[in-house]
């Protein structure tokens, strides 16, 4: 799908009217954001479109991340990759002048892939790509045989009576490519988060699922899946063209040509032991409002097969980008700017736990009693492709949508009169804890294309769509920072 160019000349009011009251502020070296002519109070707007207009004439976002991939590649949680990635981090944001900078350690179960593969056997014999699911039971070394019981469709899986003790569960329902990631959301939340447990508690050996991916390349999408008591089912995901393979191959046992597939799955991933990961906080300190927190970021930890640029090394980079223009342009906020680079986001843990980091980072500090007060929250991880909408939870200030939307009109982007309900993945625990959440919704037309899989790298980030999300992300957060606004909790 092709995206409009961004164009900022259609906001000349709100340019004119910054470039008038205010003199030109060279970029600062300093080390430490300073408010910019204090005795001058600019309305809010006026200074969040200079930092939309900042934002896009510089490429940090891309910068960040480029390193981020290119020194540490994949970061899977508790990894020495993500570990080392995390120090590199908080050197980076040291460096770049936020106030405060710390690493919060968490526990940490501790997970490997090992081995994995899957063929048919007998008549039609083949080898088919797969890929293990975070969380997946493991076979013997030999792996397990059995005839494998095949479902176009999950609820055709979930609906039907066959006796599926011994066999190896197939689906092979395909996922719809929206804008919105609807279609992908459809399927982690049943086909493969429960569906394993599901094939297990009726006899299944094994259980293997068409990728949640969107496109028609043969590489599989791994992701988690959720196991309860000791150890999961054996679980697997399959490349679109393999299952489309097993498409026509039904349909040769529907026209009597075919009799029972007999296959072949091995998986041998193994949980190691109690480990670490690790959350980066970063501050801007709010300069009249300190405790007042507005909690931004992405996750830092990846999945193995790739090097985690679209997810969520994107994430990370942007919200970092959006926070790091006020500093450049020594605009401090009234409200503090918290950016933090959760780790732990991906990987399963025992007895259908997980967002480890973000459950962390909720615990410390959105706590009665802690002293600070959640205005907002939010998360970049839906990659790197433009932003098209806002939205925000119910505000007290009804005009504050409208006024940040004309901020955010010139980036091609629309202000929802939907509240949000939610925030991203990391946000949910603060959710839980009655902090809002908003959302800055990106393009997710290619993103399952990629996601979760080998060919998750830099090489699928535009520089210029990525300068667009900091743009939008960080007029975003200095309307919040520089208003009375508060939101209403979002619904659970």
């Amino acid at each position: 799908m092709r995206t409009k160019t961004v164009c900022v000349s259609a906001l000349m009011g709100l340019s004119l009217i910054a470039m008038a009251a205010s003199p030109v502020v060279a970029q600062s070296k300093a080390k430490k954001v300073e408010q910019v002519r204090p005795d001058i109070k600019l309305a809010p707007e006026v200074e969040a479109a200079k930092l939309r207009d900042a934002a896009l004439k510089s490429n940090e976002a891309y910068e960040f991340v480029s390193q981020l991939t290119t020194r540490f590649g994949a970061r899977p949680a508790g990894s020495e990759s993500e570990r080392n990635s995390a120090v590199w981090a908080a050197e980076e944001l040291k460096k770049m002048g936020f106030d405060t900078v710390r690493i919060d350690t968490f526990p940490l179960a501790l997970w490997e892939r090992g081995a994995e593969g899957l063929e048919i056997t007998g008549p039609f014999a083949q080898k088919m790509v797969v890929t293990a699911l975070g969380g997946s039971g493991a076979t013997p070394p030999e792996g397990v045989t059995g005839e494998a019981a095949i479902f176009e469709t999950y609820q055709d899986f979930t609906t039907s009576t066959a006796d599926l003790r011994g066999k190896i569960v197939v689906i092979l329902q395909p996922t719809v490519r929206t804008q919105t990631g609807v279609g992908y959301g459809v399927g982690s939340g049943s086909m493969r988060r429960q569906g394993p447990e599901s094939a297990k508690a009726r006899g299944a050996i094994g259980y293997v699922m068409r990728s949640l991916g969107t496109e028609d390349h043969r590489f599989a999408h791994t992701g988690a899946t959720r196991f309860l008591g000791d150890e999961g089912l054996p679980a697997l995901a399959i490349s679109p063209p393999d299952a489309e393979q097993f498409e026509r191959l039904l349909k040769l046992q529907r026209e009597g040509k075919a009799g029972p597939l007999r296959l072949k799955l091995l998986s041998t991933p193994k949980f190691l032991g109690n480990g670490t990961s690790q959350n980066v906080v970063a501050e801007i300190k709010g300069r009249t409002r300190p405790s007042e927190i507005i909690t931004i970021g992405g996750h830092l930890d990846s999945w193995d097969l790739g090097t985690g640029a679209i997810d969520d090394g994107a994430g990370v980079a942007i919200t970092m980008a959006a926070a790091k223009v006020m500093i450049d342009n020594k605009m401090r906020p009234e409200r503090t700017v918290r950016v933090v680079f959760w780790g732990s986001e991906e990987v399963s843990q025992p007895n259908d736990k997980g967002l480890s980091g973000a459950v962390a980072y909720a615990e410390k500090y959105a706590i009665a009693g802690s002293g600070e007060t959640h205005i907002a929250a939010a998360e970049s991880d839906f990659g790197a492709d433009v932003v098209y909408s806002l939205n925000l939870p119910k505000a007290s200030d009804e005009t504050f949508k409208a006024t940040l939307g004309n901020v955010l009109f010139p980036l091609n982007i629309y202000a929802d009169r939907a509240d949000s309900t939610g925030g991203g993945p990391d946000t949910g625990p603060l959710k839980t804890k009655g902090v809002p959440v908003f959302s800055l919704q990106q393009n997710g037309t290619d993103y399952f294309d990629v996601h979760h899989t080998v060919d998750d790298v830099l090489d699928r980030i535009d520089p210029k769509k990525m300068d667009q999300n900091v743009a939008a992300w960080a007029a975003t957060v200095w309307m919040i920072a520089n208003t009375s606004v508060t939101f209403a909790p979002n619904p659970k």
